[in-house]
């Protein structure tokens, strides 16, 4: 009889091998083509430095918003500056939480979480970019009347994650926006809605 070669255990070991490399060479292609994640933006270098402010100089999204501009590709105007500055800014920041349903002794059982923030782009010129807008979002959860310590934890990672979401939110708005408001892309837009239009 034939002796097991010993080299089938290796076997899985290479092939596992094999399809890392496979996938890191599929992301090094993918970064050479230019491929970028769905819904991410591209700060164009026009606009030059962006500034994020809001009403709270400690505003959790503020902070989550300039990072997120950053690693789109904006360059973040110096905070001690006085320069003109693509802004950012955050008009306002409001949170509601309502109950939505109650228990058989009428108590508050279920909630909702809602997040509404009003939000502006501005350019170092002054012209708006993202005219002025709100973006709503809304959680529900439920929360025993009896278990007080437990609500506030539920609402405290709940107003985690609006905050993240509220993040996307508005770089999704500013990257549709800027598809549009981009300086090199008005007069191609100019020249097209003037053009004249033949008649059937």
């Amino acid at each position: 009889p034939v002796a097991p070669s010993s080299r089938l255990p290796v076997m899985p070991k290479v092939l596992k091998r094999l399809r890392l490399a496979g996938l890191a060479a599929l992301v090094l292609a993918c970064g050479a083509c230019g491929f970028h994640p769905r819904n991410a933006i591209s700060v164009p270098p026009e606009l030059g430095p962006v500034r994020v402010v809001a009403l709270d100089p400690y505003s959790p999204l503020a902070e989550s918003l300039a990072d997120a501009m950053t690693r789109a590709g904006a360059v973040p105007a110096a905070a001690d500056s006085m320069d003109p500055a693509t802004t950012l800014q955050i008009v306002s920041e409001r949170w509601g939480n309502t109950p939505i349903s109650i228990d058989q002794l009428g108590r508050a059982q279920e909630f909702s979480l809602r997040y509404a923030v009003m939000f502006t782009l501005v350019d170092a010129e002054g012209g708006e970019v993202v005219p002025r807008q709100v973006v709503e979002l809304s959680r529900d959860y439920v929360a025993p009347p009896s278990d007080s310590r437990g609500k506030s934890s539920e609402r405290e990672l709940l107003g985690d994650e609006l905050r993240r979401e509220m993040t996307s939110a508005i770089l999704r708005r500013i990257g549709a926006a800027l598809q549009v408001t981009r300086p090199d892309q008005r007069g191609a837009a100019a020249d097209t809605s003037s053009a004249p239009v033949s008649a059937p």
